[in-house]
């Protein structure tokens, strides 16, 4: 495995799944839960978010040639996308799409979106078409394991850094998230008018 490669698949996903900065959300959904459960509801999230990204590796080229958009294409609208929940995130104090009642837990909302939501489904299908099947796998359960691995250790990390300090990591990951969706526009563009 080309690790140069692989980190290159795997930092986008990190930043788009912003599992730190999704802490708090996670601790809200999941206060009414027993303590004994919750490595069993953590499990049974990151089966869940690793299957539903898995789909779109290997389903969203074919997706986009049933419905006649070329990579270009969705490079520009994936990309652009991003940059909007990106900005989403810059501006507000909690993410939209993370809303959620607390009883609602389990594969959703924890699986899907919080774990893996549009933000990472997007990055995935563009991953592929610039780095392989491959790479793109290993990083997205690269990604969904270390989702897990902050989740179960919320107690501990809210403890270092607070939860300001989740927040400011969520805020500037989503400035990462912002510049990679600028790239991705950028690049998009220059396929259209090489045509």
């Amino acid at each position: 495995m080309n690790m140069h490669t692989f980190w290159l698949c795997f930092v986008p996903l990190f930043i788009a799944a912003d599992s730190i900065g999704a802490l708090p959300v996670f601790i809200a959904i999941t206060e009414r839960v027993k303590r004994h459960e919750l490595p069993k509801l953590i499990v049974i999230s990151g089966i869940t978010a690793s299957l539903v990204g898995l789909l779109f590796v290997f389903i969203g080229e074919w997706i986009l040639r049933l419905m006649g958009i070329t990579v270009a294409d969705f490079m520009v609208a994936g990309g652009s996308m991003l940059f909007v929940i990106s900005l989403g995130d810059l501006v507000t104090f909690e993410k939209a799409t993370r809303r959620l009642h607390a009883e609602e837990i389990g594969p959703v909302p924890v699986g899907v979106p919080l774990i893996v939501g549009p933000g990472v489904l997007t990055t995935v299908m563009l991953l592929v078409k610039e780095y392989g099947f491959v790479m793109t796998t290993a990083a997205l359960i690269a990604n969904v394991i270390a989702a897990c691995i902050i989740f179960s250790s919320h107690g501990i990390i809210i403890r270092l850094v607070g939860k300001n300090g989740t927040k400011i990591i969520s805020k500037v990951a989503s400035l990462f998230l912002a510049a990679i969706a600028v790239m991705i526009v950028r690049k998009g563009i220059f396929i259209i008018l090489q045509r």
